[in-house]
């Protein structure tokens, strides 16, 4: 059985310019999710994640912190519709 579900994530704080999109691939990657990010021109970060959900609530909890760099000031999350996409890319 697939209990897989999909969310997004909309991440507010000092998150562009502080390797934000480039460590949640590679946080994203060592939970098995696919998916991807990207900086909104408002300077927030959104991630689309699609994997189990014990996997997306720890993936959530990095993203509440993100890389050292990083200040991370709101997560928004929200359950979406499942948009079929290969591995965890950055846009």
């Amino acid at each position: 059985m697939n209990n897989k579900t999909c969310r997004k994530y909309l991440i507010s704080g000092k998150v562009q310019g502080v390797w934000y999109r480039v460590s949640t691939k590679k946080e994203a990657e060592a939970r098995g999710i696919t998916g991807w990010a990207r900086n909104l021109e408002d300077g927030r970060v959104e991630v689309f994640a699609y994997g189990y959900p014990d996997d997306l609530i720890s993936l959530h909890h990095w993203l509440l912190k993100g890389p050292e760099l990083a200040q991370v000031d709101l997560c928004l999350v929200e359950e979406v519709s499942y948009h079929p996409h290969e591995g965890f890319t950055v846009r």
